[in-house]
């Protein structure tokens, strides 16, 4: 029995996906003609980790229109000069310094960047974002900064554990801050986000298959 096809496994997603919610295909590790043909299925929204990986692809990309680049990865703040204005949304907004530098970038481009803070809501020491008690004081400093936009909360739930009950808190926490985006939701667990409020997904492996390793 042959392998499904990229196209094969995108339409199969998207039709548990409702509208109003933005599917994501992590690309990240997979070849610029994976990203091709989602593409030619009809998938626009992308979503990379590695500023490296993502300039090449972008590069190899620049011919296909309405490709929107999500930066769902962690970012370190010597990086930012590559995304800001090429991005169309970064998902993994820790800490104020990393908020700082890009809306520096950001006002000096004339652009404005849109950011998802992000909200390590199991307490895992292994992962990135601010506690959910200290979200409140982060989202206020990053709504102050000129050529940031703040426009929700992003996370991504321990392994071992149910899923939904740490996609409701962080709903709960956007809702009290007036966020409207919520990006939770990855190949194993975005139908429980969505039944969540999810309003993006991040779906990777059950569209373009297993990842090839990543090289060094």
């Amino acid at each position: 029995m042959s392998e499904p096809t990229i196209a094969t496994r995108l339409a199969a997603v998207r039709a548990t996906v409702p509208a109003g919610v933005t599917l994501v295909a992590v690309s990240k590790a997979q070849p610029a003609e994976a990203i091709r043909e989602a593409y030619a299925a009809g998938q626009r929204h992308f979503g990379e980790n590695y500023v490296q990986e993502w300039r090449d692809k972008a590069a190899a990309l620049a011919d296909l229109p309405d490709l929107a680049w999500h930066f769902v990865g962690s970012l370190q703040t010597n990086k930012v000069k590559y995304l800001v204005g090429r991005v169309a949304l970064v998902h993994a907004m820790d800490r104020e310094e990393l908020g700082r530098e890009i809306a520096r970038r950001s006002a000096a481009a004339g652009v404005t960047t849109r950011v998802l803070v992000e909200v390590n809501v199991a307490g895992e020491a292994s992962k990135a974002g601010c506690a959910p008690a200290d979200a409140p004081a982060l989202v206020a400093s990053l709504r102050a900064l000129p050529g940031l936009e703040v426009a929700g909360l992003m996370c991504i739930p321990a392994q071992d554990e149910p899923p939904r009950p740490r996609f409701a808190l962080l709903r709960e926490l956007a809702a009290s801050l007036g966020l409207p985006e919520l990006s939770m939701g990855m190949s194993g667990d975005y139908l429980d986000a969505i039944s969540e409020g999810a309003t993006i997904v991040r779906v990777g492996t059950a569209i373009f298959g297993e990842r090839r390793p990543r090289a060094r």
